[in-house]
Parts: C-alpha cells; sequence; structure tokens
C-alpha cells in the first residue's frame, strides 16, 4: 500500500498557523499525544471486556521515550491500532472537519487549550516542537497490515506499508531546532509529572535505578543490589477514584502529601462523587491557613478524566474556595477550553454552586457533630469561613450557623449565643445591641480590662478579613452594631442612661482643657474634658469608630482609598474625676502643670501602641525624674 495526497483544507497551511497560536504553550503536545494514546488503550480493554477482542491483552501501557542522537520523541501504546483508511480518516479528515473555521475565528486566539479543545485538534499538537510526525500503527482487526503515516508540516502526507509488528501505534515526533529543549529526560519527566501523573493507564517513561535484597554477608547483615526497573510515573488509580468506604484517613493523608510534599498535615477533607446532573470526583482538603491567605491560592488542581488541565480554577471554584487544596476531575468541563468559555458553560456554574454547598455540609456536620474539636481548629477555619460568608451569599446563608465570634477570654460562642451572651447588659438606650471587639488583645489590655470591669465582654478580631467580616455583621444583623474596645472609654462606649457626678465645674474644665492643649504638640488632637469614672485612666486617646474602619479597610485595599489617605484625627478625653487632674489643678507652677499633662497623655499613647521613638525616650527620662 502506498499513497500521496493532500489534507483536504482550504486553506494555504495550517500548520504555521497552528505553530505560531500555540507556540507559548507548546509542552501540551505531549498531554495530547499521551492522553490519545491511552484513550486507545482504554478502548481495546473495553472491546475485550465485551468480548469483541478475543486476542491476548498483554501488558497494557503507554511509552514514552526519546533519541537525543536521531532528534526524535516516541510515544507508543499497544491499544486498538489504526488501519490505513482509519489514519486517513481520523487524521487527515476529522482533525481538520473545520479547518476553514478555526482558521477565521481563531486568527487572533491568544489560548492554546481553546484552540486545541475546539477542533479536535490534539494530535497536530505535535506540529508544535516538531517539524515532521511519523505514525506507525497495526490495527487490532483481524487481518489488518501495519501501516505508516508521515507529514512533513505541510499539507502533504504519505501513507504506506507500516513496521510495526503488534497491536497499537507509535507517534514519531522528529523535534525541530527551536524546540530541542523537549530532547532531555528532565524537561520531558517534569512535563510527564505534570500532565499524567494520574492517567488510568501506566506510562513508563525509560527506566530507573532501584535496589532489592540479594542474599546476606558474612556478617549475617542483608545485601542489596542495584536493579534497573520501568520508571512508571503515575498512579493509575489515585483516590478520587474510589469509593469513600474504600479509604482511610491515611490514604487521604499519604495523598495530600504526594501532591504537596513537605506540607502540613490538613484539618479535615471532603470527597466529592457525584453523577447526576453532572459528573464530578475529587477530593477537597481544608489546609492550615497562614494570615497571608494571598500565598494559599491555585492549589487545586482541575483534571477531565483524570488528565491534568489546569491549576487555574477560579471559574469552576467559587473565590473563597480558592483557598482550599485538592483535586477536582470532571469529564463535563469541556477539555481544552478558554477560561472565558468557561464561565458562560452551564455545566461550569452547577458545578460552582455543588461544591460550595459540600463545603458548607461538612463543615456543619463537623460542628454539630463534635463541636469541641471544631472550636480547637477555629484559629485555622475560621479566616477560611469568614472569608466564604463575605464573598458568596449562599455560603453566608449556611455559615451564619456554624461561624464562631471568640473572645478575649477564649471562649467561643455561635452568633445568636453571642447575642444572647450580652444582651442584658450591652444593649445601648436606644434598644441596639453594641459588640465590643479588639484587634491586637497586648496593646488594647487596658480598654479591655476597663470593659471587663463594667461587665461587658470583648470579641477578639484580629484576622485579616475581619474588618470586612465586621461590616458584614452590621449589615446583616438587625439592631447589631460593633465597636472597637479603644474607640471610647469603657463608659461613654456604649450610651446608657447614666450620668456620672462631675467634679469640675465649667471654668475648671475649659482651664484643663487649656492645660492639656498647650501641652500636646502631637497634630490631629482634638481635646474634650469629659466626666468619667474615677478608676478609668486620666488621658484616653480614640479614633471616631467610622474614620479607624475606613483607614482599616484602606490598608487590605478595600476600596477606601480616600480613607487611607486622610490625615489620623484622634479624640483626648481627659477625665476630669481623676484625682491627677485634681494634681494639675491645685499645681501652680505652670511648666510642673505642663508637665504633668504632658506624662498624662503620653501614658494614654503608650497604652495605644502610640509612643515610640523619641517621644518614647523622652517619656522614660521624664518618667525617672518624676519618682
Amino acid at each position: 500500500m502506498q499513497e500521496k495526497g493532500t489534507i483536504s483544507i482550504h486553506t494555504e497551511n495550517i500548520f504555521p498557523i497552528i505553530k505560531k497560536f500555540l507556540y507559548s504553550d507548546n509542552e501540551i503536545f505531549l498531554r495530547e499525544l499521551v492522553a490519545n494514546a491511552v484513550d486507545a488503550t482504554q478502548k481495546i480493554k473495553r472491546l475485550s471486556s465485551l468480548g469483541e477482542y478475543k486476542g491476548d491483552l498483554g501488558e497494557l501501557k503507554v511509552s514514552v521515550s526519546f533519541d537525543e542522537k536521531k532528534k526524535t520523541i516516541t510515544i507508543s501504546d499497544n491499544g486498538l491500532g489504526m488501519t490505513g483508511e482509519e489514519i486517513k480518516k481520523y487524521i487527515n479528515q476529522i482533525a481538520f472537519s473545520g479547518a476553514t473555521e478555526f482558521v477565521e475565528k481563531f486568527k487572533d486566539a491568544k489560548d492554546a487549550n481553546e484552540i486545541i479543545g475546539k477542533f479536535g485538534l490534539g494530535f497536530y499538537s505535535a506540529f508544535m516542537v516538531a517539524d515532521q510526525v511519523e505514525i506507525q500503527s497495526l490495527s487490532y482487526k483481524e487481518g489488518s497490515e501495519p501501516a505508516r503515516w508521515i507529514c512533513d508540516g505541510s499539507t502533504e502526507f504519505e501513507i504506506s506499508a507500516g513496521n510495526r509488528t503488534e497491536r497499537g501505534t507509535d507517534i514519531i515526533l522528529h523535534v525541530n531546532k527551536e524546540s530541542k529543549e523537549f530532547l532531555d529526560k528532565g524537561k520531558l519527566q517534569g512535563i510527564l509529572d505534570k500532565y499524567c501523573k494520574f492517567l488510568p493507564v501506566p506510562v513508563q517513561f525509560g527506566n530507573k535505578s532501584t535496589s532489592e535484597p540479594d542474599g546476606e554477608d558474612a556478617d549475617g547483615k542483608p545485601k542489596y543490589k542495584s536493579v534497573e526497573v520501568p520508571n512508571i510515573i503515575n498512579n493509575t488509580s489515585p483516590i478520587w477514584t474510589k469509593s469513600p468506604t474504600e479509604l482511610k484517613d491515611e490514604d487521604y493523608l499519604s495523598f495530600y502529601q504526594e501532591l504537596y510534599p513537605f506540607s502540613e498535615a490538613p484539618l479535615f477533607w471532603i470527597h466529592l462523587n457525584v453523577d447526576y446532573p453532572f459528573n464530578l470526583t475529587g477530593v477537597l482538603y481544608f489546609p492550615k491557613l497562614k494570615n497571608d491567605f494571598e500565598m494559599q491560592r491555585n492549589k487545586i488542581k482541575l483534571f477531565s478524566r483524570q488528565v491534568f488541565i489546569t491549576d487555574e480554577v477560579k471559574d469552576v471554584v467559587p473565590e473563597f474556595l480558592m483557598l482550599l487544596h485538592g483535586i477536582i476531575d470532571s469529564p463535563d468541563i469541556p477539555l481544552n477550553v478558554s477560561r472565558s468559555f468557561l464561565q458562560a458553560d452551564s455545566s461550569v456554574k452547577k458545578i460552582n454552586t455543588y461544591i460550595t454547598k459540600k463545603v458548607a455540609d461538612k463543615l456543619a456536620s463537623l460542628f454539630k457533630a463534635d463541636r469541641k474539636a471544631y472550636e480547637e481548629k477555629w484559629s485555622d477555619i475560621g479566616l477560611f469561613v469568614k472569608y466564604g460568608m463575605i464573598s458568596e451569599e449562599k455560603f453566608y446563608d449556611k455559615g451564619k450557623d456554624f461561624v464562631l465570634m471568640g473572645n478575649t477570654a477564649k471562649e467561643y460562642f455561635t452568633v445568636d449565643e453571642y447575642k444572647e451572651k450580652v444582651k442584658a447588659n450591652q444593649t445601648d438606650k436606644d434598644g441596639n445591641l453594641v459588640l465590643l471587639y479588639a484587634t491586637d488583645a497586648a496593646k488594647q489590655d487596658s480598654f479591655i480590662q476597663s470593659a471587663n470591669k463594667k461587665g461587658y465582654d470583648v470579641l477578639l478580631m484580629d484576622s485579616p478579613i475581619d474588618t470586612h467580616f465586621i461590616s458584614q455583621m452590621e449589615q446583616k444583623l438587625e439592631k447589631v452594631n460593633l465597636k472597637r474596645v479603644d474607640a471610647a472609654s469603657a463608659d461613654k462606649i456604649i450610651s446608657k442612661d447614666e450620668n456620672i457626678v462631675a467634679v469640675l465645674n465649667d471654668e475648671e474644665k475649659e482651664k484643663v482643657k487649656g492645660i492639656f492643649e498647650k501641652a500636646i504638640v502631637k497634630p490631629g488632637m482634638k481635646v474634650e474634658v469629659d466626666s468619667l469614672n474615677p478608676d478609668e485612666l486620666p488621658v484616653i486617646v480614640t479614633m471616631d469608630e467610622f474614620m479607624r474602619r475606613m483607614k482599616d479597610m484602606a490598608a487590605m485595599g478595600g476600596g477606601m482609598n480616600f480613607y487611607g489617605n486622610l490625615p489620623d484625627s484622634y479624640n483626648v478625653t481627659i477625665n476630669g474625676n481623676h484625682k491627677l487632674v485634681g494634681k494639675i489643678l491645685q499645681t501652680s507652677d505652670e511648666a510642673e502643670q505642663t508637665q504633668l499633662a504632658k506624662q498624662a497623655f503620653d501614658l494614654a499613647l503608650l497604652s495605644q501602641g502610640m509612643l515610640t521613638g523619641a517621644e518614647l525616650t523622652e517619656f522614660v527620662n521624664r518618667s525617672v525624674s518624676l519618682i
């Protein structure tokens, strides 16, 4: 059999277009060709199980090899094989059935995956790295003759008698000069590890050395010898292909280490397994989240029938679930499509909703089954849950039942539990429930203690996302306000119908105000004198709750740049009922008045962590002189 011909397409030359558009993603040629070989191998296995193929299957596997001298890469399988007529049909005709549309529609495309997948050009991705491609194939069909197909990157091809003696196919790539980087063992191993690590058919890439027992030495100690064994690069039965009933915790933990070597063990995991209304399997792990959660992203890998596609899964997985790690495998996610197409795909949207529900259900079940264990994990998963509630309305509806609020005493409550706990003592005169919180328990300790003395409880809200979570709580919860514990004195932070008797008259208040305004040299300080509990600090420095929150959001990139650029401004409240203020008034020496006022103000700054550098040194020296 000998035949020459021209591939039937209505364009001058398709191959330069393939090379031009797909060059940036040229390593996917190996994924495409190995996936095709696996497909052919699985099909012969299926035919055998149906009794349509009576021959010996032999050891089913795919082999990848290269020859640096000959400048070739070969992908071999012992699958279905093809006759000469089938090669003409599948290689020359079907792959190019949409060639004209391909050229017109994708002439400006940038996404290689979109182009290849759209027109079934997987095989022709070989021409991204090869200037000549050869097929040697022998069909499984009885009486078939081996066939050879060769094409030099033009639209011309040649089919002739082949030399293969066993069922299956060899794809031989004659690598071009620009792609000689692929004639390297490490490079090819890396691509295979990336794309083919979990294919369902063994993939061999050469051999590797290992040791095996070789008797004992003269002292009776075991000896070992080095032997060459096939280098099988893939795990053909990863855990997501198995039923959860077959697996133990050790299996999930071992697989996590396989995916993410040297990582800390995950907190827990979810096994995904659904076949209606779409097919989806996978395992998602909850890692121990660090506060810099941006570093945790892109750890979910997307597969289709065990072929790795991408680790950019933002369209398949909701934004907040990007913090998870693991695997998602679905044949219903179109293979090799661009992200813009992915967003419009109905199956993708259903999968997105399903995964959100599964994660919420898992967290709810953990909370109900063992609350103590759930609370112990809260420092690791709290950031994730809050992020989910902020970014996904459907998750908020479920999450409000298992999100926890922790106070400075390290106690945990659900939202409803906490509202019930504090409502008797922390409801203001207008009927609003006021929840107090600290962002830094150490720096705000004096304010926390003052609040505790009033019988108030203080939440600890110190994660990077709590500024946004606080705002959401106020939007969602009726008649609930949240205030940072250092936003005002303990007497004033929750407005109540309580009047504290003033020790100073109006004239004395004005005099005290003048003394402190003279002593305070820092800009942005608004001084006022108020009648507070004598046990409160003599001076309290606070920032307006609204302004502080806007600045916190601006610091996190929350779109509040206007507030972030405003100069800091603070309220300086002088406790007119404190004995130190009385002492300052009784002192006739103006310099001593100023010194005492400055000392009291610096103490207030120190309690807020706002006294640093030369001002802190001056305060220390002044304190020594006053002792």
